[in-house]
């Protein structure tokens, strides 16, 4: 069993836990990443407004990604399930 392997196998029940504390709490996340940003945004005067709202927007998505809520009424991410067959 090789190094990266037994690393990921060792790191999903992390994940798991991780996801659960996502889904169960991603809208207080949500709402901290908010109010972060709006404090960034004002005491840098909104010079970086833009780049605030990027970042937020990414940091959201991965809290999205880490709930695995990706669409509405979805429970999986884009992909999972079976494979198609190649070729």
């Amino acid at each position: 069993m090789g190094v990266m392997h037994r690393l990921k196998a060792g790191l999903g029940p992390a994940r798991d836990t991780v996801s659960g504390f996502a889904r169960q709490h991603g809208g207080q996340i949500e709402h901290g990443l908010d109010r972060a940003a709006r404090l960034v945004d004002e005491k840098t005067k909104g010079k970086y407004s833009g780049k605030v709202r990027a970042g937020t927007d990414k940091a959201k998505a991965a809290v999205d990604r880490l709930a695995h809520r990706h669409g509405p009424g979805t429970g999986a991410a884009p992909g999972d399930g079976p494979t198609p067959p190649a070729g």
